[in-house]
């Protein structure tokens, strides 16, 4: 079994990453294979609703100048689906937010391709927001069809 975390935070080996370690050491000692993709430094752009998705079903955004479709294969490859993000005016950073939407649509126009895999979220935050980042990136989840990311909240002061 295989688990990919994707990491939305601007600053790579900052709080949201060492959370996702966090979840990562409890997943290894289980035997489960881990990955860390940090968003820090990709390029990453917004949906443009061109629904080239829905007319390629190659399980790929049609946009291919940056970084989506890596995290998407990664994703594709993986059992399990951790997606973090440290909370930025009460809600997910930009990056994470763009992947969700590209992500998301490709995965509706192709069958729901994430159907049934884990999902998971992990939220770093120092102020207020963290319910509704949570939510954010759980709403991926439950859209794509994902299983597990309803299971609990946990917050962590680092």
């Amino acid at each position: 079994m295989k688990v990919v975390a994707i990491n939305g935070s601007a600053r790579k080996d900052g709080n949201t990453a060492t959370m996702v370690r966090w979840v990562f050491e409890e997943l290894e000692k289980k035997g489960i294979e881990t990955e860390l993709h940090q968003m820090k430094g990709k390029k990453i752009n917004g949906c443009i609703a061109c629904y080239k998705c829905f007319e390629n079903k190659d399980q790929h955004c049609a946009v291919k100048k940056d970084v989506v479709n890596e995290c998407i294969d990664k994703m594709l490859e993986a059992d399990g689906v951790i997606l973090a993000s440290p909370v930025y005016f009460a809600d997910v950073t930009a990056q994470i937010k763009a992947l969700i939407d590209r992500a998301g649509m490709t995965a509706i126009a192709n069958d729901s391709m994430f159907r049934r895999k884990l999902g998971a979220s992990v939220v770093a935050a120092r102020r207020g927001g963290a319910i509704h980042t949570f939510h954010s990136l759980n709403n991926f989840f439950f859209i794509s069809q994902l299983n597990g990311s309803h299971c609990q909240h946990v917050e962590v002061s680092v």
